[in-house]
């Protein structure tokens, strides 16, 4: 299934909740979660936002970008220095403004270390998302002085980003000697030990095998997505369904069950940051339910939790445990060519991070904001997996839904397996990874006829077993 561009589909935009994919539901269904059965019985047309229709995106928008300018037009200041963050946000999210902001944002960074530290994690985030190259010799004097792990992760990923392949290494042992210095445990901090293996370069050029990823295990019986993005989360990638018999789902004319999806914070920062991209790993699946985030809207998400996050029993899947979190337990859930692959453990490192909220979920920002990105008609999230919306300018319901009919589909395949003695929460889990490949195909959108061959192979080595 490949959604048509949406058609003014409109927001209400509400920056402090910006910073969140809350889980609260929205004031017309308090509180609601919603049952296996609840969602296989929706159609798109049960969900209605009014924010998406166009008179009343446009009058929020306006007030917005108003109350934007007056910020930005503030003396230097105390005011402005505390109005920089809310700036900052709004730009990244309306995707405007950016040369008006630089000034003010450029202006802040000697003084940083003064700010609390969600201050200054939203102003070095503004600063790596649009900023990087000019902010760099404002930077390498306020590295030393950062003593946080999440400040000193972002801005030493700043000062990395605009360099070229001659002058990175150089770059990056200062930073590496810098990290050492400063934060003699960094290799036990998550954070840090992420950035760490950015600066020895050693990533990994070619991932284990994707079918062996494809046919693991997890826990046997449960549904799993398998979201497939690009490295550099520059275009949308693909979310298939492995079904609770281990085969992955498909259409009746014999296509791979199929939803578009972006993995693309607005920041695009790595995933173990706050407000990251989201990160490579295993997810667990855990119910259903509204948010109240206006980014998103009223259209069901899965509630996927990290490791930590989840308990180990919720991550399991079973009603008690007496182990604690480790990385071995997470890494049991891999197969073996996988378990000390380091980028699939990046939702381990996020989970120990204290990353939280990473949902699947639709949207109802308009993407006309971001219009000319290559990922365009999907709209980038606080940190989350988000599918295209369609909705009616006029009317304000949902015309045509990735994320209903992923959630559909999902609770379709648990009421198969272990759904199919009543259990009313849906349950399984999420396996997001980016693929291999050259930079050639960095800007092509992930399809079924580059993974088919590879679902095919793990079909036949689940079957095999």
């Amino acid at each position: 299934m490949t959604l048509n561009p949406l058609q003014k589909p409109l927001m209400a935009a509400a920056l402090a909740l910006l910073s969140a994919c809350a889980t609260r539901a929205p004031d017309a269904v308090p509180g609601q979660r919603h049952s296996t059965q609840a969602l296989l019985a929706y159609q798109p047309a049960d969900f209605h936002w009014q924010a998406t229709q166009a008179e009343v995106e446009q009058a929020q928008r306006t007030r917005d970008l108003r109350l934007l300018h007056e910020r930005l037009a503030l003396p230097p200041g105390h005011a402005a220095q505390a109005a920089l963050p809310d700036i900052l946000s709004a730009v990244l999210l309306y995707n405007t403004d950016i040369d008006a902001a630089r000034g003010p944002t450029l202006a802040a960074l000697p003084g940083l270390t003064a700010q609390t530290g969600e201050a200054q994690r939203s102003v070095l985030s503004g600063v790596y998302a649009f900023y990087a190259a000019e902010a760099a010799p404002l930077l390498w004097p306020l590295l030393p002085q950062l003593h946080t792990p999440r400040e000193f992760a972002i801005a030493a990923y700043t000062l990395l980003k605009p360099l070229t392949a001659e002058v990175r290494p150089a770059a990056a042992v200062q930073i590496q000697t810098l990290m050492q210095a400063q934060f003699p445990t960094w290799q036990n901090e998550p954070r840090l030990r992420a950035l760490g293996r950015v600066l020895q370069d050693s990533p990994g050029s070619t991932s284990p095998p994707l079918a062996e990823l494809l046919a693991a295990p997890l826990r046997p019986g449960f549904p799993v997505v398998f979201s497939l993005q690009r490295p550099g989360r520059e275009v949308l990638g693909l979310a298939i369904l492995r079904g609770s018999d281990g085969r992955f789902v498909r259409t009746p004319d014999g296509h791979l069950f199929q939803v578009p999806q972006l993995a693309r914070a607005l920041a695009h920062l790595p995933g173990t940051i706050t407000l990251g991209d989201t990160p490579q790993g295993i997810f667990a699946v855990r119910g259903a339910s509204t948010a109240s985030n206006p980014t998103i809207g009223p259209t069901p998400f899965l509630e996927t939790k990290l490791p930590i996050e989840a308990s180990v029993a919720e991550f399991f899947q079973v009603d008690g445990s007496d182990l604690d979190w480790s990385e071995g337990l997470y890494a049991g859930l891999l197969p073996p060519s996988w378990r000390h692959w380091e980028p699939i453990k990046e939702a381990w490192l996020a989970g120990r991070a204290g990353r939280d909220e990473i949902l699947m979920h639709g949207s109802v920002v308009n993407p006309a904001y971001y219009r000319n990105a290559p990922y365009y008609p999907a709209t980038p999230t606080a940190g989350c997996l988000t599918s295209p919306e369609q909705w009616d300018p006029t009317t304000g319901r949902l015309r045509a839904s990735g994320q209903l009919q992923l959630a559909q589909a999902f609770a379709s395949a648990f009421a198969q397996g272990p759904g199919a003695n009543g259990d009313p929460m849906v349950k399984g889990y999420l396996v997001m990874v980016e693929l291999p490949g050259n930079a050639a195909r960095r800007f092509i959108p992930v399809s079924e006829a580059e993974v088919r061959e590879v679902v095919d192979e793990a079909e036949r080595r689940l079957g095999g077993r």
